[in-house]
């Protein structure tokens, strides 16, 4: 299966998470990434890193948009704090237009896109070749259909990070792709756990650089005391598998229960959410979900990942 990511790598983790699952999921081939909101090619450089880690050299990599569409506004991934990235993750800014090129061919080549980021790759390219999303198999991670579930934190759509960031965007690619929603509702069913980090860190390199950056996370996000206060969550979460769960649901993973839904996008002053309309068009969305399923097939996809048997270097 081919597989195209589109990706805001390089703050919250789940994003390199999701990366480590496509390297190590059965009979994928992934054939290109575009970087989003990536203004410098910072994230592009340290998506390159990860693949060196994995070994995975041989994928094509582009550093894509700078700013939202909506507001042209930046969003700067974390810099200069070592127990994320080392100072050898350098920037890898790109050509003007080389990711739309990399996303075109991908999408051409029959790929699915992942798309893990804000969409300001996937809509700059529907605007610039009009017609190229037609028909795209896209499973994004965003969209707000219902609330989540009880006993998880009650978010809102506004919590909806890579829709809100660029709402024009996820318009252009709800009006003209073949779409499948990861919800953010859904999301919050697959949870990494401190009780997953000996595992995750035990599959070399790439699994090492994983946990390192989990670990230091979720005190940072808050997400401990998050767990505590939610019946629904673990007292040791760490972080949502946001975007993984994207990714999973792209490769066909079958504890992710998706059921399509006539939805149109509906924009509430700057706030963008779905709501079904039985004239809105047919959109995959993303329900139950296997969470701890999903932890142990995750787990078992970065575990081959380090299988690979590269030599050991510096996370």
């Amino acid at each position: 299966m081919r597989i195209h990511l589109d990706t805001d790598l390089g703050g919250d983790p789940d994003d390199a998470c999701a990366l480590a699952l496509l390297l190590g999921w059965p009979e994928v081939e992934l054939v290109g990434i575009t970087t989003a909101i990536d203004h410098g090619g910072r994230r592009a450089g340290y998506t390159r890193h990860l693949l060196d880690l994995a070994g995975r050299t041989d994928v094509p990599l582009a550093a894509g948009a700078a700013a939202s569409l909506s507001t042209r506004r930046l969003a700067d991934p974390v810099v200069g704090d070592p127990r994320y990235w080392p100072a050898s993750a350098v920037p890898l800014p790109g050509p003007p237009g080389a990711a739309l090129d990399l996303l075109a061919a991908s999408v051409e080549a029959g790929a699915t896109v992942v798309a893990i980021g804000p969409c300001t790759n996937l809509a700059l390219l529907e605007i610039a070749r009009p017609g190229s999303l037609a028909g795209a198999r896209v499973v994004m991670m965003g969209g707000w259909v219902r609330p989540p579930a009880e006993g998880l934190p009650a978010w809102g759509p506004e919590m909806d990070w890579n829709v809100q960031w660029d709402t024009v965007a996820a318009r252009i690619v709800a009006e003209t792709a073949n779409l499948t929603l990861a919800t953010l509702p859904a999301t919050l069913a697959g949870q990494l756990r401190s009780a997953d980090l000996p595992r995750l860190a035990a599959c070399g390199p790439l699994g090492e650089l994983l946990a390192r950056q989990c670990e230091v996370y979720g005190p940072e996000a808050g997400m401990p005391d998050l767990g505590r206060a939610h019946p629904g969550l673990p007292d040791d979460l760490l972080n949502f598998h946001y975007d993984p769960l994207a990714a999973a649901a792209a490769v066909g993973w079958p504890g992710a229960v998706i059921r399509e839904e006539r939805l149109r996008p509906v924009q509430e002053g700057q706030c963008l959410r779905f709501v079904p309309d039985p004239d809105g068009r047919s959109i995959g969305v993303m329900g139950e979900v296997d969470g701890p399923g999903f932890t142990e097939a995750w787990l078992a996809a970065v575990e081959r990942v380090g299988r690979v048997g590269h030599p050991r270097s510096n996370a």
